[in-house]
């Protein structure tokens, strides 16, 4: 393993915007995401000032609009939704650091809360060889359950996934995030860079 490792945020961090809801969206249709969120509005909201918990609202959603669905399908779909991302959602300024990072030789992962039946594609379009994220639940049937196998990779969830990967030391950590979510990952690092939104723009520190 590399002696140093750079672990990127994903939504808001690498892109522009967030890409999961765009993409349920996409799946599920706009009249059944409004209905899913309408359904779950109060929970959501005790959710986004924290007296909710993230993780519960996050699955509810899932199971209301990829509930059942075949993972074939959304596996399909997940990649040409990558493909579109990859080309046109990604942050040139931060696209620069990852490039910096590889020219050096560190090792980088993508550790997102967002979903593998995209991120995947994204990662291998980017040439980045490891992706933390959550992952949709399969049952045997080959449909999906509406839950995260592994549970969400947010908040603590983020480092441990590092660690598990990567180990607890014998290593330089970079991490990059954006959100209160990535709050433990930039505690734990060596060089961590928040990633700050200023009317439209970000500024990054100079490594």
């Amino acid at each position: 393993m590399n002696s140093v490792v750079a672990a990127f945020d994903f939504d808001g961090t690498l892109t522009r915007a967030d890409t999961l809801g765009p993409f349920l969206r996409e799946v599920a249709g706009t009249r059944p995401m409004v209905r899913a969120l309408a359904a779950d509005a109060p929970r959501l909201l005790l959710a986004g000032i924290g007296r909710g918990s993230r993780d519960d609202a996050k699955e509810r959603l899932l199971r209301r609009l990829v509930g059942g669905r075949e993972h074939a399908e959304l596996v399909a779909l997940g990649r040409e939704y990558g493909e579109r991302v990859a080309k046109t959602r990604m942050r040139s300024e931060m696209m620069a650091r990852v490039h910096w990072h590889a020219a050096e030789g560190h090792e980088i992962v993508i550790v997102s809360a967002s979903l593998d039946v995209y991120l995947d594609r994204v990662a291998d379009l980017l040439g980045i060889p490891a992706v933390l994220c959550s992952r949709l639940a399969v049952d045997d049937r080959g449909r999906v359950t509406g839950t995260l196998a592994g549970g969400n990779c947010r908040g603590p969830a983020k480092l441990a996934r590092i660690r598990e990967q990567f180990g607890a030391n014998g290593y330089e950590l970079w991490a990059y995030g954006d959100s209160a979510g990535d709050d433990e990952m930039l505690g734990a690092a060596d060089h961590p860079v928040r990633v700050e939104h200023r009317g439209g723009r970000i500024r990054i520190p100079t490594p």
